[in-house]
């Protein structure tokens, strides 16, 4: 009896023939053509590698000012910002919702005075820097413009990418402020100013990330942040806005877990769909509105906190499916992470298995190099039927945000983590170290710990910065700001405006929070 499946269900057979290819269900066509299953650059990394961009955050905006620029002496070509909580919520360091919380899960950001602080002596013109931020992403976007004019960088020589992608907030994540249709305009103003003013800038990154670490199968991950999508796109285009003006700029962000090659296919078809759905649904005339670029990182979810040395085996196979599936840059995660933010030696073994990959695999000498294995072939058009089958029933259902509202997409992935669990404590699924091959004899390990006195010292800083403003300036700014989100203008250049005065991301969140409101979840039981 055949019981080996993939984490999607679908049944992995002894062997795989030509009559398994499937062909007739897409064109694979060349690397670089559309659909672009095998690759949206026709060389892929023959000439470049990917972005090797490793997240990195923590405590003052000193601190990780000093590890960005460590990661850059080591090799790393891109930065990739972790906020705190607070930050991502829209709570200034010194409010009593951050207390415990500053600078714990990434670097605190009140004003412009931290961010020059963090990008201090990284030219922003020279670096592509990601920002891991949603709800509050246009005051960070604000933020990094305000230091690179002040820098008197250009700011069509910027370029990186802020995720802006509150749907799977709802979905998955939790880090969300407002309703969804205020957010949404929100997501829809930054495509329209970034279109206008910042054309190198990657305005979203619509994660699946998140949504395959609360437990999604690897067909969900896919369908469900490609469903995401099609709910921006939709409210673009009723902003106003041509689909070849802002689509060039979206970009995705995908998980890689260990099953290597349902990983491989999942990319590959999540290309094929999304080009497709531009090309047939959107009309989109400009091949680059249907590319599928993204990035992708290992999965955290998959991390051990027992014999944490084995995530180097887990995080090398991973990094190796988001290479073989055309991943267009890459975070590693670090052994560490199961217990703590990782140290400086742990951040730099992630970044070595990237570079090792690159240099040393020769995986990197063709482009999609497991292109014609019967299996992959076989896979890949499994899973391209999957997630149609996914957004034809989200479509059914009046698309994402009526699936957000009745709880879809959160009862789907809650059976999906219910299965792996029952796989994992029945033994059917094994996990090294963890429900097999047990080791009594761990040791104590050292992890890096943010010192609290990093938040009383960022509390201090924050009133040194508010006394140094003009109380009538800030109250002139924030008046014209609520204004702005009382009617349909783009809020960004007030956005911009605000946080050149030094008002911070707490100051303009409670604005925003007396026009709009908070959403408040209604729980999946």
């Amino acid at each position: 009896m055949n019981d080996k499946k993939t984490t999607s269900g679908i049944p992995i057979k002894r062997i795989y023939l030509p009559a398994d290819l499937h062909t007739s269900l897409y064109s694979a066509g060349d690397a670089g053509e559309i659909p672009f299953t095998r690759g949206i650059y026709k060389d892929m990394y023959r000439q470049r590698f990917w972005t090797m961009r490793q997240y990195a955050g923590f405590g003052t905006a000193q601190k990780s000012n000093e590890r960005y620029r460590y990661l850059l002496t080591q090799g790393q070509t891109g930065l990739s910002v972790a906020f705190d909580l607070p930050t991502q919520i829209g709570y200034d360091s010194d409010h009593p919702m951050a207390a415990g919380e500053v600078g714990k899960t990434g670097v605190a950001i009140d004003s412009m005075t931290d961010m020059e602080i963090l990008f201090d002596k990284i030219p922003l013109d020279k670096v592509s820097t990601s920002m891991t931020i949603n709800s509050t992403a246009f005051i960070l976007l604000a933020l990094y413009i305000a230091v690179a004019k002040k820098q008197n960088i250009p700011l069509n020589k910027l370029k990186g990418t802020i995720q802006n992608d509150i749907l799977k907030e709802y979905i998955a994540r939790g880090t969300y402020i407002f309703p969804p249709q205020p957010s949404l305009r929100l997501i829809t103003d930054i495509f329209a100013y970034c279109k206008d003013n910042i054309p190198g800038w990657n305005s979203i990154s619509i994660s699946g990330y998140h949504i395959r670490e609360a437990g999604s199968t690897a067909a969900q991950e896919a369908a469900f942040t490609l469903a995401n999508g099609i709910c921006y796109v939709e409210h673009a285009l009723k902003a106003g806005l041509d689909i070849d003006q802002f689509a060039p700029r979206l970009s995705f962000f995908f998980n890689a877990h260990n099953d290597l090659f349902e990983e491989v296919a999942k990319f590959r078809a999540a290309r094929c769909v999304w080009a497709r759905i531009m090309k047939d649904r959107f009309k989109a005339k400009d091949d680059r509105s249907c590319m599928l670029r993204f990035h992708t990182q290992t999965a955290g979810s998959m991390l051990t906190a027992q014999q944490p040395e084995n995530n180097i085996a887990r995080v090398t196979l991973q990094a190796l499916a988001a290479v073989l599936g055309g991943t267009q840059s890459l975070h590693t995660n670090s052994m560490d992470e199961a217990l703590a933010l990782p140290t400086e030696k742990s951040a730099t073994i992630a970044l070595r298995t990237q570079q090792i990959i690159a240099h040393e695999s020769a995986v990197t000498a063709a482009a999609d190099p497991l292109g014609g294995s019967y299996y992959i072939e076989s896979l890949t058009a499994q899973m391209i039927g999957m997630i149609e089958d996914y957004i034809a029933r989200i479509d059914k259902m009046g698309g994402a945000l009526k699936a957000v509202e009745t709880g879809y997409f959160q009862t789907e992935i809650q059976k999906a983590a219910y299965d792996y669990q029952k796989d994992v404590e029945s033994k059917r699924r094994i996990v090294v170290g963890v429900n097999d091959y047990i080791d009594q004899s761990e040791e104590p390990r050292n992890i890096l710990k943010v010192d609290p006195v990093l938040e009383k010292s960022q509390i201090e800083f924050l009133k040194s910065v508010k006394e140094k403003r003009d109380k009538s300036t800030v109250k002139i700014k924030l008046d014209k700001l609520k204004e702005t989100a009382e009617s349909e203008r783009n809020i960004m250049p007030v956005v911009v405006d605000c946080v050149e005065s030094l008002i911070t991301v707490g100051e303009i969140c409670d604005v925003l929070r007396g026009v709009w409101g908070e959403y408040k979840e209604n729980l999946v039981l």
